[in-house]
């Protein structure tokens, strides 16, 4: 990963013009899976691993981008890119990497942001891909925050999360949630960040000074774009509905309470309705961990943690074998206070709340506990909690 002044440096020698650069997060979801897109809680952190996009404003009208990490460069007159590569998604082709810059230009087009002129980019990362980190996320905000910055249009941080998330909605095809985005503009050091997803009001929660937060990278790739997700979703909302014919004012899963769920699950598949209590209940346990923060009760938090794993497990059907064993493992560490399957599942990271002095030793033991039982070699990234998307200074 080069330094934010050796990227930009690479783009003044690829472009000839001096870039600003902007940098956005990856995050971790402590505990909330799920709820997001449902009007719920969650409970994420930024983490240092970040996009870093290097920027500068062109007068032809045209979109060149070079991506460091896939060593691709794109070149395209930007207007005409967005529409054509709009309707090709639409049509089933296949997602590109590029898809999530242009879907943000996108979204920022269609708020009245100005890009005629065009912009040259050099985007590179250390957000692990396909591990549920949000590497998409941090791209789409990157670029966000540096088209922002470069055109001078001024924004809330609350509103380009929400852009965002219209860009991977409407321009990519995957229907996630707010959260990924919103916890990349809005994340803060050494803290976790209770968004509630409904309004948007979010509520920063310390995390202690002697947790480090270690991310286990099963190794098993997950994309969100389709596939599990989207069938996750479209079952919640079938759910959804059903509990809305009896009660109207549901608006969202957020709205329903465990009652309702008695009541009228009969309703439902066994698989709708398994989901649902999923999220019904895992939207109790992330107001139950933002209690446990501020007390300080980490034997809780952690208590909490692996109820949401089973949830997710068992109800949700949305871990995998690998993921489950890393669990396990964790379970038997000493100073790991709690472990879970995060992201949008099928794959990816556990995050593991594990007082820092057992940080080191945790990790050891889970890379050599995983590759006995797997015969994988996972990654694992000992890390706190980070600040959101901002402009780096150059020297």
């Amino acid at each position: 990963m080069h330094t934010p002044a050796e990227l930009a440096a690479l783009h003044f020698d690829t472009y000839a013009a001096p870039p600003q650069v902007y940098a956005a997060p990856g995050r971790v979801n402590l505990i909330g899976e799920h709820t997001d897109y449902c009007d719920g809680f969650v409970m994420p952190a930024a983490i240092h691993f970040n996009a870093v996009v290097a920027i500068s404003p062109r007068n032809d009208g045209r979109l060149l981008v070079h991506s460091v990490n896939y060593g691709e460069h794109i070149e395209h007159p930007l207007l005409e890119f967005l529409d054509r590569r709009f309707a090709e998604l639409r049509g089933g082709a296949a997602m590109h990497w590029a898809d999530y810059v242009a879907g943000v230009l996108w979204a920022l087009r269609g708020h009245g942001v100005p890009l005629a002129d065009g912009f040259s980019m050099t985007i590179e990362g250390d957000v692990p891909l396909g591990a549920g980190l949000s590497s998409s996320a941090a791209i789409e905000v990157a670029t966000a925050f540096a088209v922002l910055g470069v055109t001078s249009f001024d924004m809330p941080r609350e509103k380009i999360a929400q852009l965002c998330r219209h860009a991977e909605n409407g321009f990519v095809g995957a229907n996630v949630g707010i959260m990924d985005q919103f916890v990349s503009c809005c994340g803060a050091h050494d803290h976790a960040v209770m968004i509630d997803c409904r309004s948007l009001q979010y509520t920063l929660a310390p995390i202690p000074p002697n947790v480090r937060i270690v991310i286990c990278n099963s190794m098993v790739k997950h994309s969100v774009a389709g596939g599990e997700y989207n069938t996750r979703r479209a079952e919640i909302e079938e759910g959804t509905q059903i509990l809305r014919r009896h009660r109207p004012e549901i608006k969202a899963l957020r709205d329903a309470t465990l009652e309702d769920l008695e009541r009228w699950g009969g309703e439902m598949l066994d698989n709708v309705r398994r989901r649902c209590r999923h999220v019904i209940t895992e939207d109790s346990r992330v107001l139950a961990a933002v209690d446990a923060f501020r007390t300080g009760d980490l034997i809780r938090f952690g208590r909490l943690m692996r109820e949401a794993h089973i949830s997710f497990r068992d109800d949700f059907e949305a871990s995998c074998k690998e993921i489950d064993i890393l669990v396990e493992l964790a379970g038997r560490q000493p100073g790991c206070f709690g472990a879970r399957l995060t992201g949008g599942g099928f794959g990816g990271c556990t995050v593991n709340l594990v007082a820092a002095d057992h940080a080191e030793a945790f990790t050891e033991a889970m890379r050599a506990g995983y590759k006995q039982a797997t015969s994988i070699d996972a990654e694992i990234y000992i890390t706190r909690a980070s600040a959101g998307a901002h402009q780096i200074t150059l020297p």
